[in-house]
């Protein structure tokens, strides 16, 4: 394909949409590809619901339909010829659900239904046809059918449903999984493959995604809990130590579990980079001596951070950028994230061929200075010490929270957060988590009465640890979320931002201020929705005009 339409990241070119390449590296092909398996994902609904409604489910529909929507996320797959493997898959699964469906309505002595829509689309027989099929099904398509606002609309929920299965997804690598969270994706699924065009059902859809993505997060902590314990404040070292090494990008902490299994006794010492850093603060991570820190920063830095680094490289989950030939032989990547001639990693999860490859590496040749920054900030933590947090409060000594976090950019405005941290009165305590924690948390920020003045909660999907926290602190004072001294301050670059912030505004959170630009697809229209229910606004130019509005 020679054109694309893609306006789904904070990034995408003019605050318009991505159409001759994504700003993120991913070609036409790739894109058009990605929506032709949500397009499939939505076939492989029409009929997993049908049948969910007659009491019958496939565990295997269910997840072929989650990995779907995650393959599609930015950052994750940027290989047409993986993305088209997956794409089958799902055709393949949208003929067993409909045998299913097929087979319960027989049981139940009802005629099946035939639904319109994707459940009626059969794939192309090469590569060719499939990316024709995807131009006919794109969003451009849909804009001028159905208008902006309303595609934007659709999109929102998409987008949220996107962000949701891969939280879903890491918590089905670890064992736990929920029926009901996988018939809201595929009741969502089988609602947009109607093409919708009501807008107030369509908002209250995109609401409900996100409290069940409230319910995803709630497992998906669970899962990381009951498997490694809960997080408790560490500090982690932010400087080599001398010997070989390999560094693990990305969220899955399973993937880096075994790899730790893997390399023990090896003397190959293991780093995480970006959303991986608060793997250091539970317990059944960091009980590995070999797990010495962590290397370099948030995403969109990986490419000159993996060029300096001196060792083998794993992307787990999302978050990959182009790699630089100087290191596409010592970069690996695992489960759904993929890069064309990138070595990957199948399900066996056999490590052997990082860890050789980091053996060849030279490694470090030498300690660099001991130095270390704070993580492990989980809701359980914090509530551990909650009650010193109320009474400084009470006191007058903590004057107001901030949560300063989200994902973090290359695009130019960004600098906007660690102005905001730097600002923050010596009486305010932040909150931060995701990638963009990088803006600020080298910097020393002291404490309030023995309590650090910058709490790292954890990943993206830790967003549940700041509910829990809220939560209990409003319960703690006898009032509502937006009755505390609390402002979210949140950046946004793909769609899990958009998930938590779907999330968010389920719960009735107000006043939030987003940034550095407000989603492409979210139109004027839209907007005035969300402004008018929610008070959501964009940041201002400044940190400074932002906290004095907050402040007074």
């Amino acid at each position: 394909m020679e054109k694309m339409f893609c306006y789904q990241c904070e990034q995408t070119a003019n605050c318009s949409g991505c159409t001759v390449v994504g700003v993120c590296g991913k070609q036409p092909d790739t894109a058009a590809m990605q929506d032709l398996a949500v397009y499939a994902a939505k076939a492989v609904a029409q009929y997993a619901q049908r049948a969910r409604l007659l009491g019958t489910r496939d565990p295997e529909v269910d997840q072929a339909v989650v990995e779907g929507l995650f393959t599609a996320v930015t950052n994750v797959n940027f290989d047409t010829a993986r993305v088209e493997r997956v794409v089958r898959g799902l055709a393949e699964m949208k003929e067993r659900a409909k045998a299913v469906y097929r087979e319960a309505a027989a049981a139940a002595g009802q005629t099946p239904e035939e639904p319109e829509g994707p459940a009626r689309w059969t794939p192309a027989a090469d590569t060719a046809g499939l990316l024709a099929q995807a131009e006919q099904i794109g969003i451009e398509q849909r804009r001028l059918q159905n208008g902006e606002d309303v595609t934007g609309l659709q999109e929102l929920l998409t987008y949220g449903l996107k962000g949701a299965a891969a939280y879903t997804d890491h918590g089905h690598v670890l064992g736990y999984d929920s029926d009901e969270i996988y018939g809201f994706f595929h009741e969502a699924l089988d609602f947009l493959a109607g093409n919708p065009q009501d807008v107030n059902e369509l908002t209250a859809r995109a609401l409900l995604c996100g409290e069940y993505n409230l319910k995803v997060m709630e497992q998906l902590d669970q899962a990381h809990t009951d498997t490694f314990g809960h997080p408790v404040p560490t500090p982690v070292r932010i400087n080599p130590v001398k010997g070989k090494a390999i560094l693990v990008s990305g969220h899955d902490l399973r993937d880096l579990e075994l790899l730790l299994q893997q390399t023990e006794g090896t003397g190959v010492n293991i780093y995480t980079h970006g959303e991986m850093l608060p793997a250091h603060g539970y317990p059944s991570l960091k009980k590995y001596p070999h797990l010495v820190g962590n290397y370099g920063g948030a995403w969109q830095e990986q490419r000159q951070e993996f060029d300096a680094f001196p060792g083998a490289i794993l992307m787990t989950t999302n978050c990959i950028q182009k790699p630089r030939d100087s290191y596409k032989n010592r970069i690996f990547t695992t489960g759904l994230v993929a890069w064309p001639e990138v070595a990957h990693i199948g399900p066996d999860k056999d490590f052997a061929p990082v860890i050789e490859a980091a053996v060849q590496a030279p490694g470090f040749a030498e300690d660099g200075e001991d130095r270390t920054i704070l993580t492990g900030f989980a809701h359980n933590a914090v509530l551990g010490v909650a009650d010193k947090v109320v009474e400084g409060v009470k006191a007058g000594a903590i004057r107001h929270f901030f949560l300063i976090g989200g994902c973090d950019g290359a695009k130019p405005g960004r600098n906007y957060y660690s102005d905001f941290a730097q600002q923050v009165p010596e009486d305010c305590v932040i909150l931060t988590l995701a990638c963009g924690k990088y803006r600020f948390n080298k910097l020393d920020f002291g404490e309030i009465g023995g309590i650090p003045r910058l709490l790292d909660i954890g990943q993206c999907n830790d967003a549940y640890s700041a509910i829990r926290i809220a939560t209990a602190l409003a319960d703690a004072f006898e009032c509502g979320v937006n009755d505390l001294p609390l402002s979210m301050i949140i950046s946004w670059y793909e769609q899990k931002a958009v998930a938590i912030l779907l999330t968010l505004l389920h719960l009735g959170i107000r006043n939030i201020k987003l940034g550095p630009s407000l989603p492409a697809f979210v139109t004027p229209a839209v907007l005035d929705v969300l402004v008018q229910n929610f008070n959501i606004a964009p940041i201002a130019a400044t940190a400074k005009e932002d906290l004095q509005a907050i402040l007074g």
